[in-house]
């Protein structure tokens, strides 16, 4: 097992020297960069000064250098020569749009993003375990059917559809507005005990509109899961030694049906602080979604770059925790290659 955990570790620094590669490539294959295209503005608008000054952040920030020279100062093997020194000393970069260090614009995004989708995932777990695990063993029942029918239902109907109806009858039926994950005279302002009451009570809302088709289709893979275990001979043998019910369920079939969602904490983890941007933005939330939307979308390189290789940083470090959790849990999986002798 030590042998395994310090090869998967070894393994994490080739990966994330790709994926820092691959990360400031995208960013940098549209054509221009956030000040080219303030640059073109200004030109219009006939603003010498301005943009002199932004020439002068061109040159300070390096944007005028190659991609390589570009790439070492971004990651920090390179000091830049404005002072930025690179991902690996902890350094995000500067926000052209924000005109503030990157670290600052994320901010309380970070927070409020972990808050809503932690909150997420608890709620997603509570919910389908227990209906999933329910439905495998009352199999082919009306209440089967019944969950089955609900789960279609959740899969079926997009988080943003269902945010904006819910949105549309909270509005009209009862004059109520549900966007927002606080009220707007608690934000940009320091934390305190009724910033945190105002988060709470915005927060059910988003909990249930996005954990909606996540705890429909968490139910229909439990189900499935719990189901094939069921019917295998390990079982069979318990029942017929006469083990009970509940504890037969809990300590080997529900066990082994866990692996995909084991498996799935490398994308867990990245989903607790981007997660849900599409429904974020119908829903005005101030997460780190559509921050990360409109930072794409203008171009501001150092934003996009640094957030986007923060998140792989948590996919890798979720796939390595996996991994690990995987090959404590089930002892059928060989941590060697090769065939079985």
């Amino acid at each position: 097992m030590l042998k395994y955990t310090l090869h998967r570790i070894l393994i994490l620094i080739p990966t994330l020297i790709v994926i820092s590669l691959v990360t400031f490539t995208i960013i940098q294959l549209p054509p221009g960069d956030f000040l080219s295209n303030q640059i073109d503005e200004l030109k219009s608008q006939g603003d010498t000064a301005a943009l002199e000054k932004i020439e002068f952040l061109r040159r300070q920030f390096g944007l005028d250098k190659s991609f390589i020279e570009q790439y070492v100062v971004w990651v920090g093997v390179w000091p830049g020569s404005n002072g930025f020194s690179g991902l690996l000393q902890g350094d995000w970069g500067w926000s052209f749009e924000y005109d503030l260090p990157v670290k600052e614009v994320v901010g309380d995004r970070l927070l409020l993003s972990f808050i809503l989708n932690f909150s997420i995932i608890v709620f997603t777990w509570l919910v389908s375990f227990p209906i999933g695990a329910y439905a495998a063993t009352h199999q082919y029942s009306w209440s089967d059917y019944g969950l089955t029918f609900l789960g279609y239902i959740g899969l079926a109907t997009p988080n943003f559809l269902f945010a904006l109806v819910l949105m549309y009858f909270a509005n009209v039926q009862f004059g109520l507005s549900v966007g927002g994950i606080m009220a707007p005279e608690y934000l940009g302002q320091p934390w305190s005990w009724g910033k945190i009451e105002s988060v709470l009570h915005h927060l059910w809302i988003p909990v249930i509109v996005i954990g909606t088709s996540g705890t429909a289709g968490m139910i229909r893979r439990l189900r499935a899961n719990l189901l094939d275990e069921l019917q295998k001979q390990y079982v069979t043998t318990a029942r017929a030694k006469g083990m009970p019910q509940f504890r037969l369920l809990m300590k080997y079939p529900m066990r082994m049906a866990l692996n995909p969602f084991i498996a799935d904490i490398g994308s867990l983890l990245p989903s607790v602080i981007s997660g849900s941007a599409i429904v974020a933005v119908v829903l005005s939330l101030q997460t780190s979604g559509p921050m990360l939307l409109d930072a794409l979308r203008s171009q501001d390189q150092y934003l996009a770059g640094s957030f986007l290789m923060f998140l792989a940083l948590l996919a890798v470090i979720g796939t390595f925790i996996s991994d690990i959790l995987l090959a404590a849990l089930d002892p059928r999986i060989r941590l060697t290659g090769g065939v079985a002798k």
